[in-house]
């Protein structure tokens, strides 16, 4: 059985908005949501630049009891699915529960609660620790949680992928779906992890951005480039069963129609140099989805801004598309937000959507003087208008060498 899947719901927290319109609304605007970190001293730390989610209070979204029992990347998650859920104007009452899925994923999960008990357990003793420190770190709990807020009785599946998680969340998704084995699904990413742990971590592995001007550290594909930027925050999609959104008057925003997934088996950190095995995720998304480079009209780049990613996914594009490359405009939305991990491949999924319905391929700000290897066009600076937009793919590359690209695809054509 093969059916069609198709996104009614969308749900988003990001550095530039606290809700989907919000956040596309300054992506087209180039909104710049990077600026020097305030949940913890950075004296003595290289990086002192992250992308935060602003003004988010979990009180203002659920009540105190349930906030305190959940680490940050669920409450982001339960936020976005419950705008999610509302942008559908779905009836849950009238879902068969057992057919309703959650497949939400979390790179990281919750180290900050970590961190904290940590520091507890040294300093106070073993009985001081929070009898729910457990349940609240645990990466599968965004998941857990979404389901629990909304009788999610069907599938629910946590995939850990590193910085592909959100891509990933959303293909299984389709998959199950489409292969009849669910009628509609929450599917993202969360991640709330800008923390002093997660912050060193990353420095210590050089892979972070130490420029203190926030216009010039996440920068794709320019050749100043020199690391990414921690960013946090969820995207949640509702993915549906053509004929079930049909039946109910959904209105639908974009098709699923191609997933890839594969591995570079080459490095723990660094993507394969000949770009192979992103370009066969490309290919096999293109496959599925019965289409050919040249019907693609928009590529959101996996983008980090580090050296060695931007060259090889360069690459990686090259190789899928031949020649075809070189007309397609691509970008990354990570210059604007920076990088996300587990949330990013949701969050560029929601831009990918939103590309199609708006008629907009958003730019890759700060891309100033574009790197000699990386010679494709990113859409520098400023967005472009475009009508008619048939089909986007989503590029995620992971640490451990995942990859996972998705593609979709605007009704209308």
């Amino acid at each position: 059985m093969n059916r069609r899947v198709v996104v009614t719901g969308m749900g988003a927290i990001t550095p530039i908005g606290n809700n989907v319109e919000e956040f596309f609304t300054a992506v087209k605007a180039g909104t710049c949501g990077i600026d020097f970190i305030s949940s913890f001293p950075t004296d003595e730390y290289a990086v002192k630049l992250a992308a935060e989610v602003k003004n988010f209070n979990p009180k203002e979204y659920m009540d105190f009891k349930e906030a305190k029992r959940m680490e940050r990347f669920s409450q982001f998650a339960i936020v976005a699915a419950k705008e999610a859920i509302e942008d559908s104007n779905i009836d849950l009452d009238k879902v068969d529960k057992e057919r309703f899925g959650v497949i939400v994923g979390s790179g990281i999960g919750g180290i900050e609660s970590i961190e904290k008990e940590e520091q507890k357990l040294l300093d106070k003793g073993p009985r001081r620790i929070n009898p729910l420190f457990i349940p609240m770190i645990i990466t599968n709990m965004a998941a857990g949680n979404v389901a629990i807020k909304f009788g999610a009785k069907g599938v629910c599946t946590n995939v850990v992928t590193a910085c592909a998680t959100g891509s990933h969340s959303i293909g299984e998704a389709y998959r199950s779906i489409k292969h009849g084995y669910s009628d509609l699904i929450l599917a993202g990413g969360t991640e709330g992890s800008i923390t002093p742990l997660a912050v060193a971590g990353f420095s210590s592995l050089t892979a972070l951005s130490t420029s203190t001007d926030k216009n010039r550290a996440s920068i794709p594909f320019d050749k100043d480039r020199d690391g990414f930027v921690m960013g946090e925050g969820a995207g949640i999609l509702l993915l549906e069963d053509y004929d079930h959104a049909i039946t109910r008057g959904a209105k639908i925003y974009a098709e699923v129609v191609g997933y890839g997934a594969t591995c570079d088996a080459y490095h723990i950190t660094s993507p394969s140099p000949d770009g192979q095995g992103a370009a066969r995720a490309m290919k096999l998304a293109m496959e599925e989805a019965g289409i050919t480079p040249a019907e693609l009209s928009y590529i959101n780049a996996h983008g980090t801004s580090t050296p060695l990613n931007d060259k090889f996914e360069t690459e990686s594009v090259k190789r899928a598309m031949g020649e075809k490359a070189y007309s397609i405009p691509i970008s990354s939305t990570k210059s604007m937000i920076g990088h996300l991990l587990g949330a990013a491949g949701a969050v560029e999924a929601i831009v990918c959507v939103k590309a199609i319905t708006d008629g907009f391929i958003p730019a890759t700000i700060g891309l100033n003087t574009q790197d000699e290897e990386c010679d494709l066009d990113y859409v520098p600076g400023v967005g472009r208008e475009v009508a008619n937009l048939s089909y986007t793919m989503s590029n995620s590359l992971g640490f451990g060498g995942h990859n996972a690209t998705l593609i979709f695809k605007n009704l209308e054509v």
